[in-house]
């Protein structure tokens, strides 16, 4: 087994060229015979009991060459990387040189190296610190969405209805004369002033009086979900059966008491006064946060190599998906929704993904030049407060070593942020 390392033109990007003895090689093929023997299938042989060199013969002798490839190589490759301590971040871009059986195994793997940080001032930075304050009015609005979700709703009779009024209607709906599926209900409480209907009809709804009828024309917008009624004039049929209205509480200190563990009013408004200050403590100190980080980014060089841009994009969109199926629908179907290629999907996000990845080496690099030490006492309390969150063992947790450099990782973006912070002019 050899190696060569030699830089490509690119920066931060290497060649290695691995050549494997021919009898490993053949090793590998040998297993991977044995493993896939019992579905080998050749005319005058038992299914299972074919010989390795009839099968080869039958169907070629480089039937198991790739997955030989697969079976040795990932092994080899990573401890090369290891002992040769190349920083490599992406996937390898392989192109096999020899693969015979009887000769060695020659390929080369491209593979882009992390980055070296050219890291600009991190110390004293100037930052503005946002004035955020809670006033009467702000309090006021946080009582009226209380008042809101404890509104009832009152039948009204002697007046037309309103924006704000949920409107009891029976609608059918036709384009061109034509009754359409989905164009008819009856009894639709309709909130006027939702936009939830096509636009216009909502409006026209407005000022009509109980038991009125009504024939309200809109038009489908052009990007209607149904190409049949896209852009197409309709008519609808209205006929307005109730209003109903929201009563909302009397702002007093029964209200205080039923929406909360207060007996006034005034208690409750200095409580939501005191929730209202720590939301703009909290606020402020992620902006200021996310200020520091953007300045010591732009202050900072360094080139990032497209593998890596592209691992990036590959882990952001493993991640949509996996959220997209908490909603039923994959990143695939929902590309298709928006209309959007796969393609054009990941070139939007780059300049994303490009930020991403300076923050985070970045902030390494302030762990290192700032000589950031996290404690194993560090370590163990994170540990122990998720163990509590997520109901895993705790001990578990410590044995297992990939979460915990996972821990170690995020406790170090937390100190270099920190540091930062406490370094900076906030003015």
């Amino acid at each position: 087994m050899s190696i060569k390392i030699e830089k490509t033109e690119n920066k931060n990007e290497v060649k290695l060229e691995f050549t494997i003895d021919s009898q490993v090689f053949i090793e590998g093929i040998q297993k991977v015979y044995k493993k896939n023997a019992k579905y080998i299938t050749v005319p005058g042989f038992r299914k299972g009991k074919v010989p390795m060199n009839i099968a080869e013969k039958h169907y070629g002798v480089e039937i198991f060459y790739e997955d030989a490839f697969n079976e040795i190589v990932p092994a080899i490759y990573e401890k090369e990387i290891e002992e040769n301590n190349l920083d490599v971040v992406g996937k390898p871009d392989i192109d096999i040189v020899q693969m015979e059986k009887g000769k060695d195994l020659i390929f080369t793997a491209i593979v882009a190296t992390k980055p070296e940080v050219e890291l600009g001032k991190y110390k004293g930075i100037e930052i503005e610190k946002p004035d955020y304050k809670v006033e009467d009015k702000d309090v006021e609005n946080e009582l009226e969405k209380m008042a809101e979700k404890n509104a009832r709703m009152i039948s009204v009779d002697d007046r037309a209805a309103k924006n704000g009024d949920i409107a009891v209607i029976d609608f059918e709906g036709t384009v061109d004369g034509v009754a359409f599926d989905g164009g008819k209900a009856e009894n639709h409480e309709l909130e006027l002033g939702s936009h939830s209907f096509i636009e216009g009809f909502e409006d026209q709804v407005v000022g009509m009086k109980i038991d009125e009828e009504k024939d309200i024309n809109v038009t489908f917008p052009e990007e209607y979900f149904s190409k049949e009624l896209a852009g197409k004039p309709a008519v609808f049929k209205v006929k307005l059966h109730e209003i109903k209205a929201k009563e909302l509480p009397k702002m007093d200190d029964e209200f205080a008491k039923d929406v909360s563990e207060f007996d006034t009013i005034a208690e409750l408004k200095a409580d939501i006064k005191k929730k209202l200050e720590e939301e703009n403590e909290n606020k402020t100190k992620h902006e200021i946060e996310d200020k520091a980080i953007e300045a010591v980014c732009k202050d900072s060089k360094l080139d990032i190599p497209a593998g890596m841009i592209e691992s990036e994009l590959d882990a952001m969109s493993d991640d949509l998906d996996k959220r997209l199926a908490y909603q039923g629908i994959n990143l695939e179907q929902y590309l298709k929704i928006l209309n959007k290629s796969k393609e054009a999907f990941r070139e939007e996000m780059k300049p994303e993904a490009e930020k991403s990845i300076t923050t985070r080496l970045v902030l390494e690099a302030v762990t290192k030049d700032a000589k950031i030490v996290i404690t194993e006492k560090e370590i163990d309390d994170k540990i122990e407060e998720l163990a509590k969150i997520y109901g895993r063992p705790e001990e578990e947790l410590k044995k297992n070593d990939e979460f915990k450099k996972y821990i170690t990782s995020n406790l170090e973006t937390e100190k270099a942020v920190q540091y930062i912070v406490d370094n900076a002019k906030i003015k």
